[in-house]
């Protein structure tokens, strides 16, 4: 018995002995040895980092000159081997590269998951020796250069995730196995394969299809391009198809639609054309479709939600024509819903059912009749209903406004009549709601005010009458409040200025509001833009103003206002006009006489003391008037609200002699002839059809004009016409003013010569710059774009912000003139026409060839729709760097939508995604300008804000952010 006890230590000693000597050769392990020994190099090279701090080597490692198991390091799995199986360190802010980082040393790695950190380089191309590897995520870093042929090596990998990388090159068809021999390289064991938002460029290779067991391809977000592998139809487990946001051509493979297992399939942003396969939708897995932003035509799949599953679906941007499919119909499954900006008819009461998870539908901007249903009341989730642009009739049911969640409600631009229901106050959630451009009646609902979420309210261009209710000023959240063109009476409710959170715009203008403007706005601090102009306003512009340091932009003209202008900066940058048209006003403005001190308060109401200097083309002699009464053209006037005295005062303080509230046209025309040493030709910097342009340097002046020296022929007819366009250009000239319109100073008649002067513009034309290559090259992506939007602001300017509203009739490349910073400025008025809003507009066709609507040629009837498409057209001679002739069709409703755009060759790739993503928008926009059917254009002031309309990148979800805004 005691030999028995003393045996017993002697055991454990011997036991823990054999543990040592295990353990001693588990860390002397070669392999493990050499895994270690990998790792510590990979970290040697790395920069600090704390996260690293476990991979050490102690002291007595040191002493024994061994090296210690990694298997306890942070980040680091191994199986019972000791060997490393696992190196996991991803969102861990890791900074290096992998080029230090010895895979060959990893026999038995199978996963190595690195995503979102800082790792910088390339891929090395030892990365292939993994040979055991299964999982490899290296996306959300910053490694550029190509994809490494060695990856067609890892035969057992099933998920391979580069995305959110700069790995450029082409996605190389060596990485894939070849179907036609028996090679049993490339990744023949993928499952899930991303290469989301990286620089891959190239067609994709048909061998993508032999990767059977695919579930899962996102390639979106890249620069992919050529059509869709037909041999994605061949894969049966194909689950989640992403090539969104692409460059991809063609048409959508027609048996992809038969793909049994297909529940997401994204294909928004790219250049995919012809109709969409009939079968998609039949199999009952589909849950996400994404078609938006393409050039697709014919009719959306009949059969899309046949299985009741299909959840987000998007078609927007498209061609679509013909009704919405009977199967959204009772397609009960919906979240989200985009269709807009097509051309889908159909009634919209009769093609659209209930949807209980519906959270957002867009069908803005199609052809759809119809009244809207009771049945979106029962659409008790959704957040956002946008049908505007349509033809809906009838009046606003009052089950809209008991969808308590809706947070943006726009119903404009349709045909909807009656009032505006009570029960508004019910949106509580309601942030956005625009009803504008309809034919609504009565009066403003006082429960509007209740609406204390309410940042933008357009009720615009309606029949809207009554006074402004005082509890609108309850919205204290408001940015943006436009109640313009109705039928509003009464005052100003002073209570306005507590909507103290204003910022964009206050637009009252064009109705019948009386009284005085309430010294309450001036607490509106944070306003740019103020709108009162066309009213019965009186009294005196309160000194309150001057407390709204942020308004920009302000008009007061055609109402009854009288004495001082107050002395405040907003008042010394105004333009002349948006004073004009009131009863008495003076100050230090220009346009204005100077106020007289000493003249009392009844002096100074009484009119007599307002002079207008009436100044008569009696100069053109006797057959210019015959021929101005012969052509039918109302007798021009050119009014001056100063006196003689005032001038002179203006002109010995340094005022320009070629403004139009001082314009002496003797001395002008003395000194034009003077600067252009009698119009000789070495002056001349342009040529048109009614006459030719000279640059001209005023003597004793540090200003340089633009002369358009008119000619006037007496043979068939012309003298005649020559007139309408100089009676034309003036009269339109002098109502608008406008930064992108060029600015007209004054003009001449005298003797044997008729001219305008205008602000000389120093790069000429657009058309000669895309002219020339070198200069063209100088008009960079970024400049292009601000050159397109400039454009568009002027015109919907011009459309929408006068009265009567101007048409161009002649929007080409020539008629934009650019100045030095290359913005661009609308020039030649001389075909303008004011639009008749309460008659027909016909008239004879006139414009430039290449950029006349489709419709003129049967239809002579001048709408702003007409200028909209002038405006496609140069919108794609900006892109292509020249005119787009060759793809645009005379086919009666058919556009561009089937075409190849060719971006212009003169130039490199967009610098940025930012600019990618514009560009790409303007080619939708352009597009959609030149649609065949005017009415299916959108308007100037649409596009203006065009970006809030379609932003489609937030998460790679189609998203709408409405406080994104392109055009401005």
């Amino acid at each position: 018995m005691s030999n028995k006890r003393r045996s017993l230590p002697f055991a454990l000693s011997a036991a823990l002995v054999i543990i040592v000597l295990l353990s001693s050769c588990k860390a002397n392990n070669p392999v493990a040895n050499r895994e270690a020994n990998a790792l510590l190099k990979w970290k040697e090279s790395l920069p600090s980092q704390s996260i690293l701090d476990s991979w050490i080597v102690s002291e007595a490692h040191n002493i024994s000159h061994t090296l210690p198991s990694p298997c306890k390091w942070y980040g680091i799995t191994c199986n019972n081997a000791g060997s490393v199986t696992e190196i996991n360190l991803s969102f861990k802010d890791l900074n290096g590269s992998l080029e230090n980082l010895d895979f060959s040393s990893f026999p038995n790695l199978l996963r190595l998951d690195l995503k979102f950190n800082n790792l910088t380089g390339t891929i090395p191309t030892n990365i292939g020796l993994v040979s055991k590897l299964q999982f490899l995520d290296l996306s959300s870093n910053s490694l550029n250069g190509p994809l490494p042929l060695s990856l067609a090596n890892l035969t057992q990998v099933y998920e391979l995730d580069v995305s959110r990388n700069q790995i450029s090159g082409v996605l190389d068809r060596r990485l894939f196995p070849d179907g036609r021999t028996a090679s049993k390289s490339g990744l023949r064991s993928l499952k899930n394969l991303l290469f989301q938002d990286t620089q891959l460029g190239g067609r994709i290779p048909e061998e993508i299809g032999n990767l059977k067991f695919l579930v899962l391809v996102a390639l979106d977000g890249s620069h992919f391009n050529g059509p869709i592998p037909q041999s994605l139809a061949n894969l049966s487990d194909l689950a989640v198809l992403r090539l969104a946001e692409n460059q991809l051509s063609g048409r959508v493979p027609e048996r992809l639609g038969s793909s049994r297992k297909l529940s997401d399939l994204r294909l928004f942003g790219n250049k995919l054309s012809g109709t969409v396969p009939v079968e998609l939708g039949n199999a009952s897995s589909l849950v996400v479709l994404h078609l938006a932003e393409n050039n697709f035509t014919g009719h959306l799949p009949p059969e899309v939600c046949k299985g009741g599953k299909l959840v987000n679906f998007s078609a927007a941007f498209n061609n679509f024509n013909g009704p919405i499919p009977t199967s959204l119909k009772n397609c009960r499954s919906l979240y989200r819903v985009r269709l807009e900006h097509n051309r889908l008819t159909g009634r919209i009461d009769k093609d659209l059912g209930v949807y209980p998870n519906l959270t957002y539908i867009d069908l803005s901007f199609n052809e759809l009749q119809g009244q809207l249903s009771s049945n979106w009341g029962q659409c008790r989730n959704l957040t956002e209903l946008k049908v505007a642009g349509n033809m809906i009739s009838g009046k606003i049911p009052h089950e809209i406004f008991q969808l308590n969640q809706v947070v943006v409600l726009d119903l404009s631009s349709n045909r909807l009549s009656g009032e505006i229901p009570a029960n508004i106050a019910n949106l509580s959630s309601l942030s956005f709601l625009s009803l504008k451009d309809n034919k609504l009646s009565s009066w403003i609902p006082d429960k509007i005010g209740r609406l204390s979420n309410l940042e933008s309210l357009e009720l615009s261009s309606n029949m809207l009458s009554g006074p402004i209710p005082s509890q609108i000023g309850d919205c204290s959240k408001l940015r943006d409040l436009s109640l313009s063109k109705n039928r509003l009476e009464g005052t100003i409710p002073r209570q306005i200025g507590n909507l103290v959170s204003l910022q964009v715009s206050l637009d009252l203008s064009y109705n019948s509001l009386g009284g005085k403007i309430p010294p309450d706005l001036g607490s509106l601090i944070h306003l740019q833009s103020l709108n009162l102009s066309h009213n019965n306003l009186t009294g005196a512009i309160p000194p309150s103003l001057g407390d709204m340091v942020s308004l920009t932009d302000i008009n007061l003209s055609f109402n009854h206002l009288e004495g001082h202008v107050p002395d405040i900066s907003i008042f010394h940058s105004v333009q002349p006009e948006a004073l004009s048209n009131n009863d008495n006003l003076c100050g230090k403005v220009e346009g204005l006489p100077p106020c007289n001190d000493t003249i009392s308060e009844t002096g100074k109401r009484n009119k007599k003391g307002k002079l207008i200097v009436i100044i008569v083309l009696a100069s053109l002699g006797s057959a210019l008037l015959i021929s101005f009464m012969y052509a039918g053209i109302w007798a021009f006037l050119w009014k001056i609200k100063a006196t003689k005295a005032s001038e002179d005062e203006h002109a010995s303080k340094g005022g320009n002699l070629f403004s139009i509230c001082y314009f002496d046209g003797k001395i002008v025309y003395q000194d034009i002839l003077e600067a252009t040493n009698n119009f000789d030709d070495k002056y001349c910097i342009g040529i048109g059809g009614s006459g030719k342009v000279y640059k001209a340097n005023v003597p004793g002046g540090d200003q340089v004009f633009a002369v358009k020296k008119l000619s006037f022929h007496a043979t068939d007819g012309s003298q005649i016409e020559s007139i309408k366009i100089f009676a034309n250009e003036v009269a339109a000239l002098t109502e608008i003013r406008h930064r992108n319109i060029v600015k007209l100073f004054g003009f001449c008649s005298q003797a044997m010569h008729t001219f305008l002067v205008y602000e000389f513009l120093e790069r000429g034309s657009l058309a000669d710059i895309l002219r020339s290559d070198e200069e063209a090259e100088k008009l960079d992506w970024e400049k292009r774009i601000r050159v397109v939007k400039g454009v568009a602001h002027a015109l919907s300017y011009m459309h929408h912000d006068c009265v009567p509203p101007i048409i161009h009739r002649d929007i080409s490349s020539k008629n934009i003139l650019l100045d030095s910073e290359l913005e661009a400025h609308v020039s030649d008025f001389g075909t303008a026409k004011f639009l008749n809003l309460d008659s027909s507009n016909w008239t004879a066709v006139v414009g430039t060839f290449g950029y006349l609507a489709p419709e003129l040629a049967y239809n002579m009837e001048v709408t702003e729709k007409c200028d909209v498409y002038s405006f496609g057209v140069l919108a794609l001679e900006v892109l292509m760097g020249k005119h787009p002739g060759e793809l645009m069709s005379d086919e009666e409703n058919q556009t561009l939508h089937h075409k190849e755009v060719v971006l212009d060759h003169r130039l490199s790739p967009p610098s940025s995604q930012n600019v990618d993503d514009d560009l790409h928008l303007m080619m939708n926009v352009a597009i959609t300008c030149m649609r065949a059917k005017p009415e299916s254009r959108p308007t100037m002031r649409e596009l203006k804000f065009f970006r809030g309309l379609i932003c489609m990148h937030g998460g790679r979800i189609l998203v709408v952010v409405v406080s994104a805004v392109f055009w401005r």
